[in-house]
């Protein structure tokens, strides 16, 4: 293959070697299924050292532009396709069911919220996870073994016993979960926890509460349920009690260990208000532990789950954030009441999730490969949401306000004094600069007329924070002045 990779100058080499690759991919040098280089073929040829393309190929790979095979390379994976409007002669076919008309009202494939926009130099983008060369190699490790020894047959629809025996142990120690293998249910990742829980505990036309702002893909699922969905804003101790809708919800979904998106973490006093309020009005708690591995400068919190004394708490978690998406692995402890109904539930939704993956990962979290993954990472993410919070504080000092957050891998930022028409223009302007921003407005149903910014740090190096933060503020004086 030749080569002719234009790097653009900007930034640490891995991220322009990144940038060049994924252009040539979206403008059709490179085509779908075309063998790259290897590793230390387009190190030699670039003049550029090995670890500079492994970090490279391993950022695409975490952005879908790149499918690695064990003992035959990396190979370049199609683009998702534009959606195609429908021709004058041949008219969409109007939805078949009620769950059919209600995925058309309620969710636009076209319209999704965080999508990366092409060609950007710098995004900040939320949702990218913490790559490493380190990761992938363990993780391929793991994955061949486990390909060579998981049994052929179908896999219990509960799940692995090696992987929810792993995880009560890790659960106990990391987040005061107790539990026991048999209320851990292997699921694909928090959208299907949320999915099953809605077909185990509502009818159409149940009502649900999700927080104000919320994750819009845990709304739009209740809602393309059937549910009635109520937003219920948050204060600084988390969701408004007082605020919660007549009458009583049949399923609260919840994120107190860090409120996504505010940052915001549920008072001790709230917790036990809302177990209480579970309790009294035969109400469910899902609770959303999207990333509560990740805290700074502040002591590991218990989740909600360990106080609950009722069994009214579905606590879930996701591999997601503190690995990858494309994993699509996560767990969900079920309330003992709630077992048949939930393992029922999964059989019928797929008959069970990956056992190679699931086996893979029972290994690496038992020979403690997750928790130095969870300790390198959790070290290098710091870095950068320190850099994202230096940059700020010199750059724009007391022209942004920065919502306090200890945990995750993303910071919320409002532009003082600034509209959400000013903060659309702000956007549209600086992607003509090469920088992708993410309105936070989306996850409100209610949006604020504000400016604010969802801002992730997690798929950027120290130095390319540094750099986009300051074309961020000078894209900010030129849209709102001086």
């Amino acid at each position: 293959m030749s080569l002719h990779l234009q790097m653009d100058g900007h930034g640490p080499l891995h991220a322009q070697l990144t940038r060049a690759l994924r252009s040539a991919m979206l403008g059709g040098r490179f085509t779908h299924g075309m063998r790259l280089p290897a590793t230390r073929l387009m190190a030699r040829e670039l003049g550029i050292s090995r670890n500079t393309v492994l970090a490279a190929y391993e950022q695409l790979r975490a952005e879908g532009f790149v499918a690695a095979k064990v003992g035959s390379g990396s190979y370049v994976c199609p683009p998702s396709p534009a959606p195609v409007p429908p021709t004058e002669d041949v008219a969409p076919l109007p939805p078949q069911s009620d769950y059919a008309r209600r995925c058309r009202q309620y969710h636009d494939h076209a319209r999704m919220v965080g999508r990366p926009t092409p060609g950007m130099r710098y995004a900040f983008q939320y949702g990218v996870p913490y790559t490493n060369p380190a990761l992938t190699s363990a993780w391929a490790r793991e994955l061949a073994h486990a390909a060579a020894y998981t049994p052929l047959n179908y896999p219990l629809s509960q799940g692995l016993l090696a992987l929810r025996t792993a995880l009560c142990d890790y659960l106990a120690r990391r987040r005061g979960v107790q539990t026991t293998p048999e209320q851990v249910l292997i699921v694909a990742g928090t959208q299907q926890a949320m999915a099953l829980t809605a077909r185990v505990l509502l009818d159409p036309g149940d009502h649900a509460v999700v927080e104000e702002p919320h994750y819009v893909a845990m709304r739009e699922v209740l809602q393309i349920h059937g549910a009635h969905v109520h937003a219920v804003d948050i204060d600084a101790e988390g969701l408004r009690m007082d605020a919660l809708p007549d009458p009583p919800p049949r399923l609260l979904y919840v994120t107190p260990s860090h409120q996504f998106p505010s940052g915001v973490v549920m008072s001790l006093a709230r917790r036990q208000e809302l177990l209480e309020y579970a309790r009294a009005h035969d109400s469910w708690i899902f609770e959303d532990d999207y990333d509560g591995e990740f805290r700074y400068d502040a002591p590991p919190l218990a989740a909600l789950q360990s106080l609950d004394r009722n069994g009214r708490v579905i606590y879930v978690g996701t591999f997601s954030k503190v690995l990858f998406p494309s994993l699509r692995l996560g767990y969900l402890v079920m309330p003992p009441g709630l077992r048949e109904d939930y393992v029922t539930a999964k059989w019928q939704e797929d008959f069970g999730s990956s056992a190679i993956e699931q086996g893979a990962l029972a290994a690496f979290i038992g020979n403690g490969g997750f928790e130095r993954h969870l300790r390198r990472a959790g070290h290098a993410l710091n870095e950068r949401r320190n850099a994202l919070l230096d940059g700020l504080r010199h750059e724009l000092g007391d022209r942004v306000i920065v919502a306090d957050s200890r945990a995750g891998m993303h910071l919320v930022v409002w532009l003082r004094d600034s509209d959400s028409t000013q903060g659309a223009a702000l956007i549209d302007h600086a992607r003509t600069q090469g920088l992708d921003l993410y309105p936070i407005a989306p996850y409100y149903l209610r949006p604020p007329d504000r400016a604010g910014l969802l801002m992730g740090f997690a798929s950027m190096s120290v130095s390319e924070i540094e750099q986009a933060v300051r074309l961020f503020a000078h894209c900010v004086r030129q849209v709102c002045g001086d």
